[in-house]
């Protein structure tokens, strides 16, 4: 079993009343969903790319151990170019390395300069090895500032308490986090991750209070646990 085992395709959930959705103005707080979880965040007048997956339609082998195995990843195309997803961007998120959040394209693509909010030293050390120079871990404790922008790094569960259970699969699913982003005269924004519904969500919504979710609720699955998701589904 590897890594591939356990990603699926990620649908997205986006709701508020004040909040543009699709392409706008660097100075309009605005969500553009790409692919999977790809996505830019304009907010408070910086850009941010989301764990961008960026390899054309198809080039993966579909993901063995899961419901949609037979598909191969990823299953749509880019909206745009590949380049394009990173222009005129300030920072990416990169909420955790699994191939559909980093791929092997966006490592190859992307400046080597560019600033990368990453989870934890682990990660950041990865980024590191592969040549990526600007790199800052976040924190559950500590929030991080950013050209006027709060980071803070929430917590979650890539899957549930049963399949951490198991070694194994503890080791691939390993950790992902979520992240909200806050500035004055701003909507409150909670980008939650690739997780499940946990008391970890909960304490972030009822801390920070966010006017804006954006949610992964493609409710990915694995043989090995058909009826729990690794991530958020209708239920969740």
């Amino acid at each position: 079993m590897n890594l591939k085992t356990l990603i699926s395709t990620t649908a997205l959930a986006i709701s508020a009343n004040t909040f543009a959705v699709d392409l706008a103005s660097k100075n309009t707080d605005s969500y553009q969903h790409i692919r999977n979880a790809t996505g830019r965040l304009n907010y408070a007048g910086k850009t941010f790319l989301i764990d961008p997956m960026l390899a054309e339609k198809g080039r993966y082998a579909g993901f063995e151990g899961t419901l949609n195995s037979h598909l191969r990843n990823p299953l749509v195309e880019l909206p745009m170019k590949a380049e394009d997803t990173f222009k005129d961007v300030d920072a990416i998120i990169l909420t955790h390395t699994h191939e559909d959040h980093w791929d092997e394209v966006a490592q190859k693509i992307l400046p080597k300069s560019i600033k990368i909010f990453v989870q934890h030293e682990r990660d950041g050390d990865l980024l590191k090895a592969q040549g990526f120079t600007n790199i800052t871990s976040l924190s559950l404790e500590k929030p991080v500032e950013f050209e006027g922008i709060i980071l803070n790094k929430t917590g979650g569960s890539h899957g549930t308490t049963e399949m951490y259970a198991v070694p194994q699969l503890a080791e691939i699913l390993d950790e992902a986090m979520g992240v909200t982003f806050q500035a004055k005269d701003h909507p409150t924004v909670y980008l939650v991750g690739d997780t499940v519904w946990t008391a970890e969500v909960n304490k972030a919504i009822n801390r920070y209070k966010p006017d804006v979710m954006i949610m992964n609720t493609g409710d990915a699955r694995t043989l090995a646990f058909p009826n729990d998701g690794i991530i958020m589904g209708l239920q969740d």
